[in-house]
């Protein structure tokens, strides 16, 4: 699941990051620099101070008079010598001053260079964030869940001062699709134990993998010492019939049918009567798939419907259908409302744009992922699972 787009968004957030990295100006703080220069300057001014004064021209007649009263005394060579010495010590404790300014000054735009920040203008975050749309609509992300990323990437990222851009994005892209995919989980084994016989609807278009869906749950429900009786309602296809036997077989329950081209909602109604006749917990209603075009079949689900009565009606999509499975749900629940959903073939979609979509856009949930052709290959839909697989 999600492999060429767990890939592909790895690929697209390093390049959003190293563009905005490389192209956005950073933003110089100069007002510390100018305060430093001041300091500077008063430390010059202070050591002024103590700057020996040059010699004031002595008058000619006070000179003579000092020439007089102090005569002059020969001093030892060694005084003179260590004299002399001790002025040289003496010198370079402004130069020393100077090296200590330097370092300071040194060590501030060390400093400046670890918090200058970069800011992203709408403009340009406008520019960047085209790469990051395409790849997720070429991954099956619906427009509204991009409308969504996009507003929660530009509060966190517009005219805001960032020193890591890329874990920014990261951060804020993990928790756009995480409150994507954040909506109330249906325990669909307590809603079962609270009546009985508990009546399931199944549909959607051809060839999404209802009959085999029918039978994985069947399976987790068994599991859970719950009987089943499956109802072989899609009468179009002789095949379908046969196929929901062979399960049923597999797995000794029964089946509940009509002949080839019998009336479904009849077919429905049998098996309801069926279950609650022998105490059956479950009753599982296979459907034929149908366009939600197709106004003759619509109308004959919604009799189905109307007769069956069910307790909770599920829709069977393909993930890989990407978009098209939203205006799917939107048509089916339009005509007879939808309480869940599962997608069916995941283990096949690289792309998973459907299973991050589908429920935001259609405001109804994914109850089970169907990943592979066995019995036990029915995930429960977990959220935290979906991050981790994206790797964000």
């Amino acid at each position: 699941m999600f492999g060429l787009f767990k890939k592909k968004l790895k690929d697209v957030v390093d390049k959003f990051s190293r563009k905005t990295e490389d192209e956005v100006k950073e933003e110089k703080i100069e007002e510390p620099i100018k305060e430093e220069i001041k300091e500077e300057k008063k430390q010059k001014k202070f050591l002024g101070l103590f700057k020996v004064k040059e010699k004031e021209e002595i008058p000619e007649e006070i000179r003579e008079e000092v020439l007089i009263e102090e005569p002059v005394t020969e001093q030892p060579e060694e005084e003179i010598s260590k004299k002399y010495e001790e002025e040289i010590i003496e010198k370079p404790k402004k130069e020393v001053v100077a090296e200590e300014i330097h370092e300071k000054k040194k060590g501030f735009f060390e400093k400046l260079k670890g918090i200058t920040k970069v800011k992203i203008s709408e403009e340009k975050f406008e520019k960047l964030f085209e790469d990051l749309e395409l790849v997720l609509l070429e991954n099956n992300i619906a427009y509204e869940v991009i409308d969504k990323i996009k507003e929660s990437l530009k509060m966190d990222l517009v005219n805001v001062p960032l020193s890591n851009v890329k874990k920014t994005i990261e951060k804020s892209l993990k928790e756009s699709i995480e409150d994507v995919i954040s909506f109330d989980k249906v325990d669909l084994l307590k809603k079962i134990k609270e009546k009985k016989p508990y009546i399931i609807l199944f549909l959607g278009v051809n060839g999404a993998g209802k009959t085999t869906t029918i039978a994985k749950l069947c399976n987790l429900f068994l599991k859970n010492n719950l009987r089943c009786v499956l109802v072989a309602a899609d009468t179009f296809r002789a095949a379908s019939i046969q196929q929901l036997e062979e399960h049923a077989k597999k797995l000794g329950v029964n089946v509940i049918k009509h002949d080839y081209n019998a009336d479904p909602a009849a077919v429905a109604y049998d098996g309801i009567k069926h279950a609650e006749a022998k105490s059956i917990d479950v009753v599982l209603i296979d459907t034929a798939g149908r366009q939600h075009s197709n106004i003759n079949l619509m109308d004959e689900l919604r009799k189905i419907n109307r007769i069956a009565k069910p307790d909770f009606k599920i829709f069977v999509g393909e993930s890989i259908t990407g978009n098209d499975i939203i205006e799917q749900v939107k048509q089916f629940n339009e005509a007879v409302g939808i309480d869940g959903i599962i997608l069916s073939k995941l283990d096949v979609d690289d792309k998973g744009g459907a299973a991050i979509s589908v429920s935001y856009v259609t405001g109804k949930p994914i109850i089970y992922f169907g990943n592979g052709q066995n019995y036990d290959n029915l995930e429960e839909f977990d959220k935290e699972k979906i991050l981790k697989n994206l790797d964000i």
